[in-house]
């Protein structure tokens, strides 16, 4: 379990919704694939 403030437990459920997620674990594996493909075309 983790602690997020109330702004990224709104960004997270908008992400879920936003994607058909199922919870919130999915939202953020799902924000850290897009930072994972915002790195990589950086270089």
């Amino acid at each position: 379990m983790i602690n997020i403030d109330e702004k990224t437990n709104r960004i997270l459920n908008i992400i879920k919704a936003k994607h058909g997620l199922k919870d919130k674990s999915a939202a953020i594996m799902h924000m850290a694939a897009e930072y994972e493909k915002e790195l990589w075309s950086l270089n």
